[in-house]
């Protein structure tokens, strides 16, 4: 009988036993559960202050970019007055048209990315002029030939370019060469009026000028030439 009892007890216990270890492992795994969620919140915030950060430096460097690169300096020529009170209207006036529209055109602006933009854009512009003052001269031939050979046609392409302000850029550098005039952009196709048949067939068949605006932005999907020289001095320099 005593010996019963006893095996009851024993029993009793090993089961007290087990349901305290049990919920000493639930215990646990709550307690290691919340530690995770906990470590995977703190990192979220982690991630959303640097996101924050960097994207509060890229509005700064898009609105910087907007007001230096294309507001004020278009409209000092303008403006034609250069003592202090009308270029601080302008100051005035530029920073804040260009506070509302800074994400138009420049989008994740990066420091290195501008620094490159920047001085690629100031590269870019002999290339332009001279290809102005080539298409002045075929324009210049035309009118002079006394059949005056003058095709007029719109043509439309569809445009390898991704953001708006590279594709703004190529829409200007068409119409500032004469010859050819971006009549309108729509869902990423060009139309375009060109003079005569050589000028469309460059433009349809040609590329350059579309290239070097590519290269110009950083538009990683259009390789350009350049593109690959750099990469190539850059390979060079970590051998």
């Amino acid at each position: 009988m005593e010996v019963t009892v006893l095996i009851q007890a024993t029993d009793e216990a090993f089961k007290i036993i087990e349901e305290a270890r049990n919920r000493a492992l639930d215990v646990l795994n709550t307690s290691v559960r919340f530690t995770a969620e906990a470590k995977v919140l703190e990192e979220k915030k982690v991630q959303d202050i640097f996101k924050g950060a960097e994207r509060t430096k890229s509005e700064v460097l898009s609105f910087l970019a907007t007001f230096a690169l294309l507001f004020f300096p278009f409209w000092m020529p303008l403006s034609g007055f250069f003592d202090v009170f009308h270029l601080s209207i302008g100051v005035g006036c530029c920073a804040l048209v260009a506070y509302i529209s800074h994400d138009l055109l420049f989008v994740n602006v990066r420091v290195g990315d501008m620094r490159t933009i920047v001085k690629r854009f100031f590269a870019y512009i002999p290339w332009l002029l001279y290809q102005i003052y080539l298409a002045s001269v075929h324009v210049i031939k035309i009118v002079l030939k006394p059949k005056m050979p003058i095709n007029p046609r719109i043509i439309r392409f569809k445009t390898k370019l991704q953001t708006d302000i590279s594709m703004v850029t190529f829409a200007n550098s068409i119409t500032l060469t004469p010859g050819t005039i971006t009549v309108e952009i729509k869902d990423g196709e060009y139309y375009v009026h060109a003079i005569d048949e050589e000028v469309a067939y460059d433009l349809l068949y040609g590329g350059e000028m579309e290239d070097r605006v590519a290269h110009v932005y950083m538009e990683a999907e259009h390789v350009y030439v350049q593109d690959v020289l750099d990469v190539a001095r850059i390979y060079g320099a970590l051998r």
